[in-house]
């Protein structure tokens, strides 16, 4: 044994290394905790119950302490989920020329470049560049685009609706409608270049908007008057929650068509447009119309057992 050795064992044994352990300190004795922490069973008040039949928004989900109850937690996580799983979504390659609509794509080459570098699904790749100056109708009053987004699931969902019911409405009015198409990997300002290419008078990109809560089947439009590269966001108008539970296609179509209207007529868009005293017919959606009802995606505890015997 070496010296350093031998001076770490003797000290060890002058600390006591050779004497045995005393006898553990018994241990406290523990309550079992009471069955139920929380009595009182979690309700939502009258107001709540009331509100929640007219509305899709989260009403008088309550809490347990200072928490969340757990099947609010669940339900968190699972529309999460559905946000998430949109937004992972892509487009397939062929489902424009399988819907028979003119294909475009951005300069990006993968999901994760979409998703990173903004700036790249704003211009058109060469190929697309060739093909709209090639196959496109030139000169045409509107140019609607359907487009991704951030949500394919949107685009393949009621995208096409969308497409057709605004096409519907704008022809109705007497203008001319260029060549339906639809764009891959494509960011807002696509519509700039593609509007540009073709000469339109206004252009209008709709497209998967970024999912909410439970909601990653919504569209969005946006329309420019004179659309060219360098427009900025000042320059458009937008429509948000084209979706069943927000404004239908077909309702939203009739609104974009007047808002198209309007541009035309001011000969501009964005924020010098004069929205004051627009006609928005039926389409204003001044009436009653019952909510979508919130549709729960988890159950947890009672609630589940309370499902499963009413669908029993």
């Amino acid at each position: 044994m070496s010296f350093t050795r031998a001076l770490m064992e003797n000290l060890r044994v002058k600390l006591g290394a050779m004497d045995p352990l005393p006898p553990p300190p018994p241990l406290p004795e523990v309550p079992f905790p009471p069955s139920r922490v929380f009595p009182t069973p979690r309700r939502r008040s009258a107001y709540a119950e009331a509100a929640a039949r007219h509305t899709t928004a989260l009403v008088g989900i309550g809490h347990v302490g200072t928490r969340y109850a757990t099947d609010v937690v669940l339900q968190f996580q699972a529309e999460l989920a559905v946000a998430h799983a949109a937004v992972g979504t892509e487009l397939p390659e062929d489902w424009a020329e399988k819907n028979g609509l003119l294909p475009l794509h951005s300069r990006v080459t993968s999901h994760r470049q979409f998703l990173l570098r903004p700036d790249l699904g704003r211009r058109l790749d060469e190929a697309s560049l060739a093909r709209l100056n090639e196959k496109a109708r030139k000169g045409v009053d509107i140019q609607p685009i359907l487009a991704d987004g951030l949500s394919a699931v949107a685009c393949m969902g009621a995208g096409l609706a969308l497409l057709a019911h605004f096409t519907r409405e704008c022809e109705a009015r007497g203008w001319s409608v260029g060549t339906p198409m639809c764009a891959r990997y494509a960011r807002v300002w696509l519509e700039d270049e593609v509007g540009q290419t073709v000469n339109a008078k206004v252009a209008a990109i709709l497209l998967g908007e970024r999912p909410g809560l439970g909601t990653g089947d919504g569209l969005s439009a946006y329309l420019v008057y004179r659309p060219r590269i360098g427009c900025s966001d000042g320059d458009r108008n937008m429509m948000s929650n084209i979706h069943a539970r927000g404004a239908p296609p077909e309702q939203a179509a009739r609104r974009l068509a007047v808002l198209a209207g309007a541009m035309l007529d001011q000969k501009t868009s964005g924020v010098p447009l004069n929205l004051a005293g627009l006609d928005l017919g039926d389409a204003g959606g001044g009436g009653y119309r019952a909510p979508e009802p919130r549709v729960r995606l988890v159950y947890a505890g009672d609630a589940q057992d309370k499902n499963t015997k009413e669908r029993a």
